[in-house]
């Protein structure tokens, strides 16, 4: 009889839980539906002005250039990041040294180092290299992150070292090792490392409102930013706008989302 209340009961926190993380995506949906006064009320009643609120916003703003330019700069971050943070994952674990375990420590101690205090010496950096306004300079600062590593290299750790060594028997160079049997049974660990830098890259606004000076290079979180900046906001344009912008990280996060679990719990594991 506990036992089953206890069930219950962890059902009814988790069925909480649960409501409680998708109603913000629910009243985002039903306040795109509505005009400003509407929204303001705070109804949650489906209405009528959902292709106003979307001309409006496409009359005010070039949104399509923005979700290109975030596409373009999440998809470009992902990619780099994906293959430069397992090739070290993979280096750090497979070749291990001493040397390598104190260089992962300082990587680990970098992750406590916020952006803000590195936002002035990556602004120079960029700026003498002639990135501002580029995708090179919204990706390049990104493209290497000790969470990534680190996560590679926890994955690389149930990775049969024995295959390696036959492999390398056999002829094998490191790049095909890596490539032919490494990579394939690593997918879920790639599609964790995939949602997780996607997502961050689409919803980055500070990097991105220092690097990105003109309204061509513009993103959709500054986009999205700047509806707000007005005298008058129309919340009803706003939350179409926080919608289109949602939208991609919803579905890329729904695809992967078996293959995040698995990769985060392979991780944690090794």
């Amino acid at each position: 009889m506990k036992r089953k209340l206890a069930n219950v009961l962890v059902y009814v926190f988790l069925t909480v839980v649960a409501l409680l993380s998708v109603f913000p995506l629910v009243w985002m949906a039903v306040s795109a539906t509505n005009d400003s006064q509407t929204v303001l009320s705070g109804s949650l009643t489906p209405g009528r002005h959902l292709l106003d609120n979307y001309r409006n916003l496409l009359a005010n703003q070039d949104v399509w250039k923005a979700m290109s330019n975030s596409l373009v700069y999440s998809l470009s971050q992902t990619l780099l990041a994906l293959v430069i943070c397992s090739f070290a994952g993979y280096g750090f674990e497979i070749f291990h040294t001493r040397n390598k375990d104190r260089l992962m420590s300082v990587l680990l101690l970098a992750m406590m180092v916020p952006l803000a205090a590195t936002m002035v010496p990556l602004f120079q950096m960029m700026s003498k290299m002639g990135f501002l306004n580029t995708a090179a300079g919204f990706v390049l600062p990104s493209v290497s992150t000790p969470f990534l590593i680190m996560m590679f290299r926890q994955s690389a750790r149930a990775f049969p070292h024995d295959i390696i060594e036959a492999a390398r028997i056999d002829g094998l160079g490191e790049i095909r090792i890596f490539l032919r049997m490494f990579f394939p049974t690593m997918r879920s660990t790639y599609a964790a490392a995939m949602t997780i830098t996607f997502m961050n890259a689409w919803n980055n606004y500070l990097w991105p409102k220092v690097i990105m000076q003109t309204n061509d290079a513009m993103t959709m979180p500054m986009l999205t930013a700047n509806l707000m900046s007005g005298y008058v906001v129309d919340y009803g344009m706003l939350m179409v706008a926080v919608l289109l912008s949602t939208l991609p990280t919803v579905v890329i996060f729904f695809l992967l989302q078996k293959s995040f679990t698995e990769g985060i719990a392979g991780a944690v594991k090794g």
